[in-house]
């Protein structure tokens, strides 16, 4: 029984079976409508959600299962020891998605888990943002062999991309984080990736002509929100937010940022748009964003069904 907490244990092989799996169930719902049939799907939320509980739940009923929401401030998690609640799920239910603030407690769930267990996103890693996004490049450029530029905080969807394309070995992912956030990696996750040569780390430091020098050769810029969904109207954040945008605001993908490039933008949403993008630059990609949002149903598909046969 295999889970889905990152990349780690994927082969390219079985990620690229994933990600042809996810084309064809797009091209061919009908195909599908039982592949799942009687199948059961528990999501569970300790963070905030619109995508990712949106997408497993269709995602489950359009492949002829069925799925029961929990929140976990309603559940009994908060209060129990959690494996043996963890365990009483299992016996009712065929499959689990969790989207949970530690990268600790998903390792918890998955080494306990009875049933395949998919991270829904954690602090560290966002694997099914991930295959989402291959799915869309896989779509509009005909495959992964793409220049993707990525501009904000080393967080769990830059992780996922990371461990994503130097697992691949192919295209090539810019890094430019002036911000890092707390993860969970290992100390050598970032050289690791590096020696693949899919994965080039650039100086934070650098002048934003440079920036946009590299902006203007790349075939995708990609940015996600400096500041954690969680916090950003949390008044208690209010100071680390102010000084998060103030450092963060010359990294705005905009008209300028472009450097006068024909990159496609990727957002993973939700977007706080004049922080990390224009809006110009939402209305000129927010069809190729709203294709990247809609990947995550039929990625996440592919995963079920991929762990439950």
């Amino acid at each position: 029984m295999k889970h889905m907490i990152n990349f780690e244990n994927f082969s390219k092989e079985e990620l690229n079976e994933i990600l042809d799996l996810a084309y064809d169930m797009k091209k061919n719902p009908d195909k599908y409508s039982e592949t799942l049939k009687g199948k059961k799907l528990y999501t569970l939320f300790e963070k905030t959600s619109t995508r990712t509980f949106l997408s497993f739940t269709t995602g489950i009923t359009e492949l002829g299962g069925s799925y029961y929401n929990q929140v976990w401030e309603d559940s009994n998690f908060v209060l129990g020891e959690p494996v043996s609640e963890l365990k009483y799920v299992c016996r009712n239910v065929d499959i689990i998605m969790a989207r949970l603030i530690k990268n600790e407690t998903v390792n918890l769930f998955s080494k306990h888990s009875t049933v395949p267990f998919i991270n829904g996103c954690d602090s560290t890693y966002h694997p099914c943002q991930i295959l989402a996004d291959a799915l869309t490049l896989k779509e509009h450029f005909g495959g992964l062999n793409v220049k993707m530029l990525y501009i904000g905080a080393k967080n769990n969807v830059f992780n996922s991309l990371v461990e994503f394309f130097s697992k691949m070995e192919e295209g090539t992912i810019y890094g430019l984080t002036p911000l890092v956030n707390e993860t969970a990696v290992s100390a050598d996750f970032y050289e690791k990736a590096k020696a693949s040569g899919h994965y080039i780390e650039l100086d934070p430091s650098m002048s934003m002509e440079e920036a946009r020098k590299y902006a203007s050769t790349m075939d995708v810029l990609y940015t996600d929100t400096w500041v954690d969904m969680e916090f950003f109207n949390n008044p208690a954040y209010q100071k680390q937010k102010e000084e998060t945008l103030a450092k963060m605001m010359p990294y705005q993908i905009n008209k300028e940022f472009l450097g006068g490039g024909n990159a496609k933008v990727m957002h993973d949403m939700p977007m706080h748009v004049g922080y990390e993008i224009s809006q110009e630059i939402v209305d000129e990609n927010l069809d190729f964003i709203l294709d990247q949002a809609e990947n995550r149903r039929h990625a996440e598909k592919a995963v079920m069904v991929t762990l439950l046969k």
